[in-house]
């Protein structure tokens, strides 16, 4: 991944964005990009190596994937909690609401066999859903079948140029933000950050609406834990230090970890697990908790293989094992207020 910074606009607006404001943007997002889109030549090389799958023996490990699905803890004032559903899914309660992270409760997504793993978390066990966040559009992480399910005035949170594709299906508060613009919803502020990525949907749309992550804080609550970063999709970068200089004191990073092989391939846009707990450590963050991994079989790496080398990479950078939130898809951790332990 190179170093050099990609184009791209400066500090956001002092103040937050309103909420469902319609705007315009330009035709392309593609000067965003860290680095330039495979062309002919690595298609033809990725076809040549067929390496688009694990082996056999990287699919053995399917079975012991850690899934362990539970009852949603309670998240009472001033907790954090993240429980994992799988992939990039998490159900986020901070601030005292409850927020979905790319929402994919679907068995199957385009291109791809069905899940390895079920969804961590009953649909009809979640609570009431106060917001959703995207990252972009790829079909792994915005799921149209999924938002279906949701009530068509719940807010969703997303990047610029998507606003239009959510309003066709019926969504009314839809609010769209550029890199480093935020908005705010029941104390909380959504801040759209970049990734190291890119975005399409069909044939003809590379790169029309934009990719990112996201940073979540609790506004109201000064001295309790409520700062996340969501990534969202992203390869290794300059970005993530940038990220953590204007955000200091994140209290919890989710980073992806899988889809990163064959690497010649995936690197400018898929973090590997030692790249991300170097991304860990330049945001800032106290706490990493893995995903993109174990769901969806995306890459040629054995299935099981993510988890093992960031364990490693974490003990190797000599980081505390209780700050590596390792969850089993249906797991969950808290952060309670300073006094009150964490679960």
């Amino acid at each position: 991944m190179s170093g050099r910074p990609g184009p791209g606009p400066g500090p956001g607006p002092a103040g937050p964005r309103p909420l469902g404001e319609v705007r315009s943007w330009p035709r392309s997002f593609a000067d965003r990009l860290t680095t330039p889109l495979p062309g002919v030549r690595a298609f033809a090389r990725l076809a040549r190596e067929g390496a688009f799958r694990p082996g056999p023996d990287g699919l053995r490990g399917i079975p012991d994937l850690p899934y362990a699905p539970a009852p949603l803890p309670a998240a009472g004032p001033g907790t954090l909690c993240a429980t994992w559903a799988g992939h990039a899914s998490w159900v986020l309660r901070i601030g005292g609401l409850t927020v979905l992270t790319d929402p994919v409760w679907s068995r199957r997504i385009l291109g791809t066999p069905a899940r390895m793993t079920p969804v961590g978390v009953r649909w009809e066990e979640l609570p009431p859903v106060d917001a959703v966040v995207i990252s972009h559009n790829h079909y792994d992480h915005l799921d149209a079948p999924t938002l279906k399910r949701l009530p068509r005035h719940t807010p969703l949170f997303v990047p610029a140029g998507l606003a239009r594709w959510c309003r066709r299906r019926g969504f009314s508060r839809v609010t769209e933000l550029d890199w480093w613009e935020c908005a705010e919803l029941g104390g909380v502020r959504f801040e759209f950050v970049p990734a190291h990525h890119w975005s399409k949907r069909s044939l003809l749309d590379t790169c029309r609406t934009l990719w990112g992550g996201w940073v979540l804080s609790d506004v109201r609550a000064a001295g309790t834990p409520g700062k996340v970063y969501f990534a969202g999709d992203t390869g290794y970068g300059h970005w993530f230090g940038e990220i953590g200089r204007r955000h200091p004191g994140i209290d919890l990073a989710l980073l992806p970890i899988g889809a990163y092989a064959p690497r010649w391939w995936l690197r400018d846009v898929h973090a590997d697990p030692e790249e991300a707990v170097q991304a860990c450590r330049d945001v800032g963050a106290r706490r990493m908790a893995p995903m993109h991994w174990g769901t969806f079989v995306l890459s040629a790496e054995p299935v099981t293989e993510p988890l093992e080398r960031v364990r490693a990479a974490w003990s190797r950078a000599g980081l505390p094992r209780e700050d590596l939130w390792d969850l089993p898809i249906g797991g969950s951790r808290t952060l309670h207020p300073a006094g009150a332990g964490a679960g």
